[in-house]
C-alpha cells in the first residue's frame, strides 16, 4: 500500500519511528527470553516439567489479573508514560531472573515473584500499546502502520530466536535473561520519548469507566466471538510453546537449538505474513483473520507425531504468515471500529478473553504431559485450535463485518495529543 502524495511516508513520522525502534528493540531482547526461561528452568537442579509449567503460570496470571486495570490507566493518562513505566518493571523482573540463574540460586518462590512482576509489567503495558498506534498515525494509515510495526518486530523476535540458541549453549540462560533485561532499559528510554499527552481528566470513577469499556465490548458480536475463539486458541498455543514444545524437542529432537530453529522459522513466516498484512485489501478482514487461526494446529499435531525438524520448522513458517495476517487484520479492525477515547479498554477486554484459560494452559500441560504422554497433551491441544476456530464462524458478523471502502475516505478522528517537541 502506497502512501498518499500529500503525506510524508510513515518513517518520517518522528513518534512512529520511536515507537517502532523501542518494540524491535524490546522483542529482540524477547527473543533471548522465549527460549532462555524455558531450558534455564529445566537447567535448575531438580526442576522438571512440573516446576516449569508453575513459573510460567505465575508470570501468565498477573497478565490476566491486571490487564483490565491497565486498560482502564491507559484511558487515563498518557499512554506512552504508562508503557515506559511497564517497561521499568519488566526490566527490573527479568534482571532479578538472571541474577538467580546465574548464581544458581534460583529458589522457587523467589523465581515465581520475579514471574508475576514480569506478568503484571505486560498487563500494564499492552492495552496502552494497542491504544497508542491511532494517536500516532492517522486513521487512513493504521493497516500500514501495524504491518510494519509487526514486520519489524517479527524482524527482531527472528533475530533473539536466532541468536538465542547459541547464547544458551555457549554462554548460559542466564546471560540471554539479562540481555533481555537490557532491552527493556532501552525501550522505556525510547518510549518516554513519544511524548504522547495525558489524556483530558475523567469526572467517572474506575469502575463506571470498566463498565463502559464492556459495553463498548459487548455491543460487538465479532468482537467478543473471536476472542472467545482465542480463549481457548492462546492457552493450546501457551501449553506448546511453554511446556510440551520444549519437552518434545528436548526428548526427540536434540534440544535448545532444535527448538530455536523451530520457533525462528515461525517468526520468519510471521516477518512475510505482516508485509502481506500491510499490503493486502480484503472485504471481510474478520473472517479472513478468523480463518487464518487454522494453520497454528499443524505444527503442533507434527510435534506430537515426532516430526522431523524440517517438517515442523515449515509448519511454523506457515502457521507464522497466518498468525501475522491474523494480527494486523484484528488490530486495524478494533482501532477502526472502536471509539478512540475507549479504545485501551476495550483493547484490554480482549487481552482479558484470549488469556483467560492460558495460565490453567500452562499449569496443566506439564501434569498432562506426564501423565498422559506429550504426544497425546500435543494433538489434543491442535484439537482444540480446529475446533474454536471453527466455532467462531458460526456468528455472523465475523462472516459479513466489512472494511471501510479503499476509495472512501475514513471518518476524521481528533489529532493526536502529541507534545510539540515530539511532533514530527
Amino acid at each position: 500500500m502506497s502512501a498518499a502524495p500529500d503525506r510524508p511516508p510513515l518513517w518520517r513520522n518522528r513518534p512512529f519511528v520511536l515507537l517502532a525502534c523501542a518494540r524491535v528493540v524490546s522483542v529482540l531482547g524477547n527473543g533471548f527470553a522465549r527460549v532462555a526461561l524455558a531450558f534455564a528452568v529445566l537447567a535448575l537442579p531438580g526442576a522438571g516439567p512440573g516446576r516449569l509449567s508453575l513459573v510460567l503460570a505465575c508470570q501468565a496470571v498477573p497478565q490476566l489479573a491486571f490487564v483490565l486495570v491497565g486498560g482502564v490507566v491507559a484511558d487515563r493518562m498518557s499512554r506512552s508514560r504508562l508503557m515506559a513505566t511497564s517497561d521499568v518493571i519488566g526490566a527490573a523482573a527479568y534482571a532479578g531472573l538472571a541474577a538467580l540463574v546465574l548464581t544458581r540460586h534460583a529458589p522457587l518462590t523467589a523465581m515465581c515473584l520475579l514471574a508475576v512482576a514480569a506478568g503484571t509489567a505486560t498487563a500494564l503495558f499492552s492495552p496502552a500499546m494497542d491504544g497508542v498506534v491511532p494517536l500516532v498515525v492517522p486513521p487512513d494509515r493504521l493497516q500500514q502502520a501495524n504491518g510494519l510495526l509487526r514486520v519489524g518486530t517479527n524482524i527482531s523476535l527472528l533475530l533473539g530466536l536466532a541468536l538465542s540458541g547459541v547464547t544458551v549453549a555457549w554462554l548460559g540462560a542466564g546471560w540471554a535473561l539479562a540481555l533481555d533485561a537490557g532491552s527493556f532499559v532501552v525501550s522505556a528510554v525510547l518510549t518516554a520519548r513519544l511524548g504522547v499527552a495525558d489524556r483530558p481528566r475523567r469526572g467517572t470513577s474506575g469502575w463506571a469507566d470498566l463498565r463502559e469499556g464492556w459495553r463498548e465490548f459487548a455491543s460487538r458480536q465479532w468482537l467478543w466471538a473471536v476472542v472467545a475463539q482465542y480463549t481457548v486458541v492462546v492457552a493450546a498455543l501457551n501449553a506448546n510453546v511453554g511446556v510440551l514444545g520444549p519437552l518434545a524437542v528436548r526428548h526427540h529432537l536434540g534440544g535448545a537449538r532444535a527448538w530455536s530453529l523451530i520457533v525462528a522459522a515461525q517468526a520468519l513466516g510471521a516477518v512475510a505474513g505482516a508485509g502481506l498484512a500491510a499490503r493486502v485489501r480484503v472485504r471481510r478482514p474478520v473472517l479472513v483473520a478468523v480463518l487464518a487461526t487454522l494453520p497454528s494446529a499443524l505444527p503442533i499435531a507434527l510435534l506430537g507425531a515426532g516430526a522431523p525438524v524440517w517438517a515442523t520448522a515449515t509448519a511454523m513458517f506457515a502457521a507464522g504468515v497466518s498468525s501475522d495476517v491474523f494480527a494486523v487484520l484484528w488490530s486495524t479492525t478494533i482501532q477502526r471500529e472502536v471509539p478512540e477515547e475507549a479504545l485501551s479498554r476495550v483493547s484490554s477486554y480482549d487481552w482479558f478473553g484470549s488469556l483467560a484459560f492460558a495460565p490453567l494452559g500452562l499449569l496443566v500441560a506439564g501434569p498432562a504431559a506426564a501423565a498422559w504422554g506429550t504426544d497425546r497433551a500435543l494433538f489434543t491441544c491442535a484439537a482444540l485450535v480446529v475446533a474454536a476456530t471453527l466455532a467462531a464462524l458460526l456468528a455472523p458478523q465475523v462472516r459479513t463485518l466489512r472494511s471501510p471502502d479503499a476509495s472512501s475516505p475514513l471518518p476524521p478522528r481528533p489529532a493526536a495529543p502529541v507534545e510539540a517537541a515530539d511532533a514530527p
